[in-house]
């Protein structure tokens, strides 16, 4: 006769692992909120971590405002403070990110298949590199757009600009590239698992690039073109490298449901298989 103690494990397990990965409303709330308490552990120990790189971090970012003629100077007594908190902060987003990003995948598709989580490694694997070489693009590109701003000042004038509106403006920017960079591995994530097909994204495919290029001129504010397209061109390049690896893994999938379909048909009129059957074993020879 099986206790209460043994019948607990097992009733949990069945809750939690459902073969279609469904849960109920207070387990997805259960798991956003452990998935989350991980993301802060990772986001306070690379925040940590950034303190130490501070004086480093911010040469780096007060460098393109120098080598455009300006200056950065700092408006009141909590200024370096605030500043040295908002700078790790911002390392701490880089530093966690393979934690956050493989969090939100697995909160996004859950009841992950074994193979289903080989193909979560490798989304953070491909979504780590994008996301840091989207904030190194917006730290390329953002000389040109103060050169243009800076340029802007009457002549004999000094361009005084404040650190607290600086720095904000700085992490808006690279955070926003690096997080659109991401986009496209999502789209080839979520097609691997059969959430996005690849007919969705071609009806949409107007708005977009529309949306591209909105986001592009929004977080790449600079006076000309030259700017807006240093910034779209790579997103526009990755949504549509992502886009044809969909179609052609649509193609793939399609085909081998056929050809499952196809298998399930014969057996159910009860033809046999295409695995060749059995020979069978020869009479021994009378004679010997």
């Amino acid at each position: 006769m099986a206790t209460n103690k043994d019948k607990t494990p097992r009733n949990k397990k069945k809750r939690v692992k459902d073969d279609e990965g469904r849960m109920s409303l207070k387990e997805h709330l259960i798991e956003a909120r452990n998935r989350l308490f991980k993301s802060l552990i990772a986001l306070t120990l690379g925040t940590v971590a950034g303190f130490f790189l501070y004086d480093w971090l911010l040469e780096l970012i007060i460098a393109p405002v120098q080598a455009a003629g300006g200056s950065v100077n700092f408006t009141a007594v909590m200024s370096p403070f605030d500043i040295m908190i908002k700078v790790a902060l911002f390392v701490g987003i880089l530093v966690s990110s393979p934690v956050w990003l493989y969090q939100l995948w697995a909160f996004i598709v859950p009841g992950l298949k074994k193979n289903e989580r080989r193909l979560s490694y490798s989304f953070v694997a491909v979504s780590v590199p994008l996301f840091i070489g989207g904030v190194a693009m917006a730290y390329f590109v953002l000389p040109f757009a103060l050169q243009f701003f800076i340029s802007l000042a009457p002549e004999n004038s000094e361009n005084l600009i404040n650190i607290n509106e600086y720095l904000p403006f700085i992490i808006r920017l690279l955070l926003a590239f690096g997080l659109a960079m991401l986009v496209p591995v999502l789209m080839v994530g979520l097609n691997m698992v059969g959430v996005l097909p690849a007919k969705v994204i071609l009806k949409n495919w107007r708005i977009t690039v529309f949306l591209i290029a909105v986001v592009a001129a929004m977080a790449a504010p600079g006076g000309d073109a030259i700017t807006m397209f240093a910034l779209a061109g790579p997103l526009f390049l990755t949504f549509a490298a992502a886009t044809v690896f969909c179609y052609f893994n649509d193609k793939k999938r399609a085909k081998k449901q056929a050809v499952q379909d196809a298998e399930n048909e014969r057996l159910a009129s009860g033809e046999s298989t295409t695995i060749d059957a059995p020979g069978t074993i020869d009479e021994p020879n009378s004679q010997l």
